[in-house]
């Protein structure tokens, strides 16, 4: 199967956990925060995928507005920018995902859909440029998604960044080649996910080894690991 090389690259606490809001304080955070985004240049990747929540709790700034097309819109790719060359991924089963533009930060986005999206949220799609494809009828099928995102996106690169749940599918799968991991100081005891969720995901195969391939201190504490799967 062609599909894209998928790193995992996150900040995590000690504990595993990953909503860096609740962090904002702490000198940790703000040692590691200025670094972060050099770090995912450094990887030239072709894009990023978040899931749904993440997104909307981060990204997506609007309720979309939608209106009946005249027509039914075929269950097929759509490309809103032929030219894009920088990629977010958003993986939204049901298609809830408001935006204002075709980009985040530049960024041009691609929406995930399952096939039971509605027409009425397509036609809101097309009418803003953003790109969206079909992996599934009713649940998102990542191997089918990461495929098409390669044939019909030319995408060789991604930078797999959360939620949990997203994450644990994708571990769960075995779509993860690479693991960069931003171990902060930082112990965090609120309620939250980790890394890795996988729910009530029927679970393939969901534990990995792992072969580390470097490690580095960051200023601040910080440890950036890296792996590869054995």
């Amino acid at each position: 199967m062609k599909r894209p090389y998928i790193m995992f690259h996150m900040v995590s606490s000690i504990n595993g956990k990953i909503l860096t809001e609740n962090w904002r304080h702490t000198n940790a955070w703000k040692s590691l925060a200025p670094c972060f985004e050099g770090i995912y240049e450094s990887f030239g990747a072709d894009g990023w995928i978040c899931g749904r929540v993440t997104l909307e709790k981060d990204f997506s700034n609007e309720s979309p507005e939608l209106t009946e097309p005249d027509t039914a819109i075929n269950r097929e790719t759509f490309i809103g920018n032929e030219k894009a060359t920088s990629l977010a991924i958003a993986i939204d089963t049901k298609g809830k995902l408001g935006w204002k533009d075709n980009e985040i930060q530049g960024d041009h986005i691609i929406e995930v859909l399952s096939e039971n999206v509605s027409d009425a949220y397509l036609y809101y799609l097309q009418k803003k440029n953003i790109s969206y494809l079909f992996a599934g009828k009713e649940n998102i099928d990542f191997e089918y998604a990461l495929e098409v995102l390669a044939n019909s996106f030319q995408i060789k690169t991604l930078l797999l960044e959360g939620g949990g749940y997203l994450n644990g599918s994708m571990l769960n799968t075995g779509l993860i080649d690479e693991f960069s991991l931003l171990l902060a100081p930082i112990a965090d005891a609120l309620p939250g996910p980790t890394t890795f969720e996988l729910g009530n995901y029927p679970k393939a195969n969901s534990v990995w080894d792992l072969k580390l391939t470097s490690t580095q201190t960051l200023e601040g504490g910080t440890l950036w690991l890296r792996y590869k799967r054995n």
